[in-house]
């Protein structure tokens, strides 16, 4: 088993709470490069919110796109996304990844610009 696929059997397991409790979710999916965010919906068909540091207008001012200084600047985007779509509160899922480094400041800038989880 390859680290993706073990990555992948971790995040099965919360993702499956997660669907029980019928809430939007706000999933991070972070690469060598760059680092994502979205916010899905309770059913899990629609994207409500989307930011990645492969936006030009995320990059602009940021030193680099796999920092925590970017992952800060994403968590705060789509915190602002999503309240501004109607969605307070969300489930987070961190994909199997490590809750810290830019996983963490990710969440934190998140709680920060007002999402509730």
């Amino acid at each position: 088993m390859n680290k993706n696929a073990s990555r992948l059997r971790r995040a099965q397991t919360t993702r499956s709470r997660i669907r029980k409790q019928q809430v939007a979710r706000l999933t991070v999916h972070r690469s060598n490069q760059h680092i994502s965010a979205q916010v899905i919906n309770p059913a899990g068909d629609r994207v409500i919110a989307a930011v990645s540091t492969q936006q030009a207008a995320v990059r602009e001012g940021l030193k680099g796109t796999k920092n925590i200084q970017a992952a800060i600047e994403v968590g705060k985007r789509v915190a602002e996304q999503a309240l501004a779509a109607g969605v307070e509160s969300v489930a987070f899922d961190r994909s199997g990844f490590r809750y810290h480094g830019c996983v963490k400041a990710l969440a934190d800038a998140a709680r920060e610009a007002g999402l509730k989880f």
